[in-house]
């Protein structure tokens, strides 16, 4: 019987070590957490797409491409002064900004309506989202490099300047869940 019990043990090392050895594995330890119920909008990609490097335009009216902001999770959002939806997550998007430390991930919220640099500040700052930087992309760049035919649609992109989710349409980037999705995932960089 003794015997037996040491076959059967031994098979079982066999078998873990053979696992371990040949990469069969569990659980996928460095996988991302999947968004939480607050973020049901944010549909992962099936696989990681590189993003396009267009150019949009600061508060001080410089051109900036999303290459610069390459080394850290991005969270890309684009809105309209007319868009309902829009206007009503930007102070949540301003939340999740200062929520989530900044050395591994920032928000880039742009305008895409026609207008200036300095009549979107005066928006942003007027509607609770003074947190936010100011963007604009009057030339609807990012609307067509992103194939975006509704707003908000905001793009996940990860460290490695991939898109790695996307939104289209609103969520609670603001949810207590959605904040720690979100410091989970920047930890991991």
């Amino acid at each position: 019987m003794k015997a037996r019990s040491i076959a059967i043990l031994a098979a079982i090392v066999v078998i873990a070590g053979a696992a371990i050895l040949y990469g069969i594995r569990l659980v996928r330890v460095h996988a991302p957490a999947a968004p939480p119920a607050e973020l049901a909008q944010l549909v992962p990609a099936k696989t990681p797409q590189a993003i396009p490097d267009v150019a949009f335009m600061g508060q001080d009216g410089a051109r900036h491409s999303l290459s610069e902001f390459k080394g850290k999770y991005v969270l890309l959002n684009l809105w309209a002064v007319w868009c309902a939806p829009c206007v009503k997550e930007l102070p949540a998007l301003a939340k999740l900004k200062t929520s989530v430390p900044g050395g591994q991930f920032d928000v880039v919220a742009v305008d895409v309506a026609r207008g200036t640099p300095q009549d979107a500040k005066t928006f942003l700052d007027g509607h609770g989202a003074s947190k936010l930087a100011t963007y604009i992309d009057p030339q609807l760049t990012l609307m067509r490099a992103f194939g975006a035919y509704g707003l908000p649609l905001t793009i996940l992109i990860d460290d490695k300047g991939r898109e790695v989710a996307r939104a289209v349409g609103p969520a609670e980037w603001d949810a207590q869940e959605s904040i720690d999705y979100f410091k989970a995932l920047t930890a991991k960089s």
